[in-house]
């Protein structure tokens, strides 16, 4: 059991990468900066995650009372399989987050069977490894684009308070085409670094508008991301932040030739843990 403090001060939201299945086993550099960064947070009450390997029509909570670790790939090695991460669940802070979402008129429901996938387990193992934090999850609605998941995240602004650490997995880039032809060792095309710097400038600005538009505007996007789900984590985390934030960039960095794994935390503007660089303190 971990002798941190119960969070006292509001936690910030984070976007975290989940690469693909085989970070679990290598996590590198990646999956040390985020280690490192939650081991300098108080701890949290709870954890609500977002991960865009679970898509439903609306947004929907995951209330297990203890949520299966959920293998849903193939093809990589089996030691994969045999990681559990046997978390408690966290049912009344899902029914909570729905009661919230309703509120602010988001159709939301309840799933008492829904497990944690790898977009979840994934990054929690890095982030909480004694798996000691009770989960609840939420759903993307992937067909409903940015503006949706950024209302979405406005809707948990309040949650970082209560002392509920809301942790948004995907990637900053996504083109598994790339990936793949990437196994043999061919270097990094030029799109991952220049569409991820270029989400980068925009947060560390502290505007959301060319974000939510980053299709038309950002350099490479229909590359970078072929289809939105693993983008559209980032918007919730940007919005569980409130509408006056400030980015902290947490690791930057290129895993399986394509793969982003920069990761970002995001505060109220002048919360108590601004040091006003954007960078970590």
């Amino acid at each position: 059991m971990s002798d941190r403090p119960t969070a006292a001060a509001p936690l910030p939201a984070l976007f975290v990468p989940h690469g693909a299945p085989g970070f679990a086993l290598h996590p590198g550099a990646a999956g040390a900066a985020l280690t490192r960064f939650a081991a300098g947070l108080p701890r949290p009450r709870a954890i609500l995650i977002v991960s865009p390997h679970w898509n439903t029509d609306a947004p929907t909570l995951g209330a297990a009372e203890w949520p299966a670790t959920i293998h849903d790939f193939s093809g990589f090695p089996a030691a994969l399989d045999a990681i559990r991460y046997p978390a408690p669940g966290a049912p009344d802070l899902a029914a909570a987050v729905a009661a919230t979402l309703a509120a602010a008129g988001l159709d939301a429901r309840i799933d008492r069977a829904r497990g944690l996938d790898h977009g979840a387990w994934i990054p929690l193992r890095l982030l909480y490894p004694e798996a000691d934090v009770p989960v609840a999850t939420l759903s993307l609605q992937a067909q409903r684009g940015a503006e949706h998941h950024l209302r979405l995240g406005r809707a948990l602004a309040g949650l970082a308070a209560d002392g509920i650490l809301v942790v948004a997995s995907g990637n900053l880039t996504h083109n598994l085409a790339d990936v793949r032809f990437g196994w043999h060792g061919e270097e990094t095309p030029a799109y991952v670094r220049r569409f991820a710097d270029w989400i980068w400038q925009q947060l560390a600005s502290g505007n959301a508008e060319p974000l939510l538009r980053y299709r038309a505007l950002a350099p490479d996007a229909a590359r970078a991301h072929p289809s939105d789900e693993h983008l559209l984590p980032l918007f919730v985390a940007l919005g569980a932040a409130g509408n006056d934030w400030r980015a902290e960039r947490l690791y930057s960095g290129v895993d399986d030739r394509a793969l982003a794994m920069d990761a970002f935390a995001f505060r109220p503007r002048h919360s108590a843990n601004d040091n006003g660089t954007g960078e970590p303190s």
